[in-house]
């Protein structure tokens, strides 16, 4: 029962999120807050687990929902699962970005042909980003909940909107550092929280 009852759960989140993203094909703004609020945790995680540096990992995650907002249209739910297809996009940015510093590395280095190649990991979702998406997914609604009005602002603004740190400020009239610390603090915040939800 609890097993069928899990199926049943991820099921919805799939078919809630694969409506959400059908939305955001047709520039519903509030649709894409709305994945943002269901997605935005777990694959900053997934981005940060393969770059291994924060700011990095934001600048992924902003151009990744950048692009799910210009091609929400081309998901196709027969395919994949919206989770998995969210994650996909992540994984190829941040690999992307990892390959290009790894064969700079390789080229300042002056690799010699006997060299053995690099061992990259596969594009597609791992079993194991499979296994956070749905823990993530569960949580990450009351996360998003205990960040405070300006914080929760401001990064619907960087992330929905595409606005820099320096736009914010003006938008929100606020000082550019100020708002920079929002925008860190609340991804943190919710990193760590959803860390706390899975781990229990």
């Amino acid at each position: 029962m609890k097993d069928e009852a899990t199926a049943d759960r991820l099921t919805e989140r799939n078919a809630r999120l694969a409506a959400l993203l059908g939305r955001v094909a047709l520039a519903d703004q509030r649709a894409f807050e709305e994945l943002y609020r269901q997605t935005g945790a777990h694959l900053y995680a997934v981005a940060l687990r393969i770059v291994r540096d924060r700011a990095i990992a934001e600048e992924i995650l902003q151009e990744a929902y950048v692009n799910v907002w210009h091609h929400a249209g081309t998901y196709d739910a027969a395919r994949s699962h919206a989770v998995t297809w969210l994650t996909s996009i992540v994984r190829n940015r941040a690999l992307d970005l990892k390959r290009r510093r790894e064969l700079d590395t390789v080229t300042l280095a002056g690799a010699d042909d006997e060299s053995p190649p690099l061992d990259l990991p596969s594009d597609g979702p791992s079993p194991m980003d499979l296994l956070l998406a749905a823990a993530d997914a569960r949580s990450l609604r009351d996360c998003v909940e205990t960040l405070d009005a300006p914080t929760r602002q401001a990064i619907a603004l960087a992330f929905f909107q595409g606005l820099s740190h320096g736009e914010l400020a003006a938008h929100l009239r606020e000082p550019l550092g100020t708002v920079k610390s929002w925008v860190r603090r609340g991804l943190d915040k919710l990193r760590r929280c959803l860390d706390q939800g899975v781990a229990e």
